[in-house]
């Protein structure tokens, strides 16, 4: 009987083990699940945000090299817009009244030859400038930003949701890596507070790398000295550039928390 007495614990001990194996690969197994979802994730995410940055910053440039050319496409296309209004009105009306819109059309620098050929001017003066064809118009560049910060706002702040779930992963699971998917979050969560158009609440004071169409248009039409065309490439280009590189050492810190955590549960 004492025999007998003294094997019961050893059993009671293997059965335990036992159990907190199988525990132990429910855990991991539901580990390794969270982590390939939250992989798959960030970086489809990521992919977003980068194509929408680089979109924003090369229809700056395009705006921009266009307004120094003194190539505005959106003045283009009002002045166009006035001249065919002109030209139609001055089409149709009798010959009295056509002379008073040529008087009133010449105090707005309209070409004088516009009674004598007026089917000709309405043929000639879209093609006199090809560069204003190939850049965009007003409308598209407002439609165009629109719809870029229409998705990038919710794509950065999912982002940085996703940051802050494989942070609580890794300290309920105790997958290890804390250290880098912790600078992973607070880098996303700058991200997202330096990318909000904080400007249309206080403008004079702060403002966010994320721009409205009516600020780009302006600030390229406005004559700029020296150090207002410093402030002004750092405003458009230079904080887009740091906003950029903290995304970007973001999503590599969560590479490597990855690894880390995959190096851990023994799978690589």
């Amino acid at each position: 009987m004492e025999f007998e007495f003294e094997e019961k614990p050893e059993d009671g001990s293997r059965k335990m083990d036992q159990e907190s194996k199988s525990v132990y690969l429910v855990d991991t197994t539901d580990c390794l699940e969270a982590i390939s979802v939250i992989r798959c994730w960030k970086n489809f995410l990521f992919i977003i945000i980068i194509l929408c940055f680089l979109f924003l910053q090369g229809l700056f440039w395009v705006v921009n090299l266009n307004d120094v050319e003194t190539d505005r496409p959106w003045a283009a296309a009002a002045t166009k817009a006035q001249h065919q209004a002109v030209e139609t009105e001055a089409i149709e009306i009798p010959e009295k009244i056509k002379q008073a819109a040529q008087q009133a059309v010449q105090e707005v620098n309209v070409p004088s030859q516009l009674e004598t050929q007026p089917e000709q001017g309405v043929i000639e003066k879209p093609q006199s400038g090809i560069r204003f064809s190939i850049a965009p118009k007003i409308e598209h560049v407002v439609a165009v930003v629109r719809f870029l910060n229409f998705i990038l706002i919710p794509a950065s702040v999912i982002y940085c949701l996703t940051m802050l779930f494989a942070f609580k992963v890794s300290l309920i699971g105790r997958l290890g890596g804390i250290n880098h998917i912790a600078r992973a979050f607070f880098l996303s969560l700058l991200f997202v507070v330096l990318l909000l158009p904080w400007q249309l609440l206080f403008s004079p004071m702060f403002a966010g790398v994320m721009w409205m169409p009516t600020e780009l248009i302006t600030a390229c039409q406005t004559p700029k000295i020296l150090f207002a065309q410093i402030s002004f490439y750092l405003r458009f280009t230079g904080y887009w550039l740091l906003v950029l590189l903290l995304v970007v050492f973001s999503q590599i810190r969560s590479m490597r928390w990855a690894k880390a955590t995959l190096r851990r549960l023994e799978v690589v």
